[in-house]
C-alpha cells in the first residue's frame, strides 16, 4: 500500500488489521492478536467500541489501534488484570479466545480505558539514540566536536540523557563504561568514525512531557511498548534509574516555539548547535514544521565555522517506510546544508545499517 493511502486510511477495520499485521512483522504476535481482537469491539455496546467505530480522524496516522493496545497492556503492568499475560507470552494463541478476552476486559474496564483514546502513544526508545550518537560521531569529523543538543518531541527525555549511555557501535565505543544503559545494536556495514564527540548541553521539549521519576507515568510509557520486546522494557528501567539521579531537561512546549527560543539564544564559540528528533516529525503539525524549517534556514544563514548548526533526524521515509538517519549542517561555507543519508535503522534500535553518508541532495529537510 502506498504511503499516502496508508496515512489517509479512514476505514477503521482496515486500519486495525494493518496495525495487527505490522505488529506481527515486528516480532510481536501476541500484541498482534490483541490488536486484531479489537475488531470485535466495533459492533459492541462499550463506549470504547463506539468511539473506535466512529473514529473522527485517520486510523493509522492517529495510531488509534496502538492507543487501545497500550491501554490494555497497562492493565497487566499495573497488576489490575493480568490475564493478557497469557497472550503476550504465547500461551494463548487461539484468536477466538483472545477476541473473547479482550471484549470482556473492555466491558469490565470501559470507563478506565476510554481516556487512552484521547491522545497518540508516547514512545520514547533509548535504542534510537544509537543512530543519533553515530550521527554525532560523523558530524565530529566536519564540525567542532563539542555539541549543544536540542530535541523535538522528547516525551520523557530518554534521548536527552544519551551522554550518560554506553554505546558499542560496530566496535566503536563511546560513553561511560559503567552506565546502566548499555546500547549495542546489531551493526551492519562499516563502523562509524571513531571520533570523540562531547555533549556539553542537551535539552528537549514535548507538548505533554512524561516524568520518568513518577511510577504511574513510567508505567504509562511502558504500556506503549510491545511486551514481547522485553529488552525495551529493561531500557526504560535503566532510564528511570538515570532520571532519578538527574532529571532530564525537558520543557512543555510545541516544536515551533521551542526551536524559535532555542535558536535565539547566544551560541558559544566552538560549539556546534544540533537540532535532533526521532520518529516524531510526522506528528508535528504542518504549520509548526514550516516554522521550524524557516527558523533553521534563518539560523543557517548566520553560521560561521566556529558557530555551526546541524540538523540530525531519524525519521520514517514516507515512500519506503524505512527509518533513515539523515543529517544537514551549516558552517558558513559554500555548498553546505545538503542532506546526507548516514544510515538505515530498526525503529526500536535493534540494528543500524551504516551506509557512509551518501549524498541525497534531492531530499527535503525531513
Amino acid at each position: 500500500m502506498a504511503d499516502s493511502a496508508l496515512m489517509d486510511m479512514a476505514s477503521v477495520p482496515e486500519g486495525i488489521e494493518w496495525q495487527a499485521e505490522h505488529a506481527e512483522k515486528g516480532g510481536a504476535p501476541g500484541t498482534a492478536r490483541v490488536i486484531r481482537a479489537t475488531l470485535k469491539l466495533l459492533d459492541g455496546d462499550t463506549a470504547i467500541g463506539r468511539r473506535m467505530a466512529n473514529w473522527q480522524g485517520l486510523v493509522v496516522k492517529d495510531a488509534m489501534p496502538l492507543r487501545i493496545a497500550g491501554a490494555l497492556h497497562n492493565l497487566v503492568l499495573t497488576g489490575e488484570d493480568q490475564r493478557l499475560e497469557n497472550v503476550y507470552a504465547g500461551r494463548m494463541t487461539d484468536q477466538t479466545a483472545v477476541d473473547a478476552l479482550v471484549c470482556e476486559l473492555v466491558e469490565t474496564y470501559d470507563a478506565r480505558l476510554l481516556p487512552w483514546l484521547d491522545g497518540p502513544p508516547q514512545t520514547n526508545e533509548a535504542g534510537r539514540s544509537a543512530s543519533l550518537m553515530a550521527g554525532l560521531l560523523w558530524l565530529a569529523q566536519h564540525l567542532p566536536p563539542k555539541f549543544e543538543m536540542i530535541e523535538l518531541g522528547s516525551s520523557a527525555g530518554i534521548n536527552t540523557m544519551m551522554e550518560r549511555y554506553r554505546f558499542d557501535l560496530g566496535g566503536v565505543c563511546v560513553g561511560p563504561e559503567t552506565s546502566p544503559m548499555q546500547i549495542k545494536p546489531e551493526w551492519r556495514g562499516a563502523p562509524p568514525p571513531a571520533t570523540e564527540p562531547e555533549i556539553c548541553a542537551i535539552r528537549g521539549c514535548d507538548v505533554a512531557p512524561v516524568d520518568l521519576t513518577d511510577r504511574e507515568s513510567a508505567l504509562r510509557l511502558k504500556s506503549y511498548v510491545w511486551p514481547e520486546a522485553y529488552f525495551r522494557m529493561d531500557r526504560i528501567d535503566a532510564a528511570v534509574a538515570l532520571a532519578t539521579e538527574k532529571t532530564p531537561n525537558v520543557v512543555k512546549a510545541d516544536a515551533a516555539e521551542f526551536v524559535s527560543e532555542a535558536l535565539a539564544m547566544p551560541q558559544e564559540v566552538g560549539v556546534t548547535r544540533v537540532l535532533f528528533h526521532s520518529i516524531v516529525w510526522q506528528y508535528v503539525p504542518v504549520e509548526q514544521q514550516q516554522t521550524v524549517e524557516a527558523e533553521m534556514g534563518e539560523s543557517a544563514a548566520a553560521t560561521t565555522p566556529d558557530k555551526p548548526l546541524a540538523w540530525l533526524m531519524l525519521e520514517t521515509n514516507r515512500e519506503t517506510f524505512k527509518h533513515e538517519l539523515t543529517v544537514r549542517y551549516w558552517d558558513g561555507s559554500d555548498g553546505c546544508g545538503e542532506p546526507k543519508l548516514l544510515a538505515y535503522a530498526h525503529p526500536h534500535g535493534a540494528w543500524v545499517e551504516w551506509i557512509a553518508a551518501q549524498d541525497i541532495s534531492n531530499l527535503t529537510a525531513c
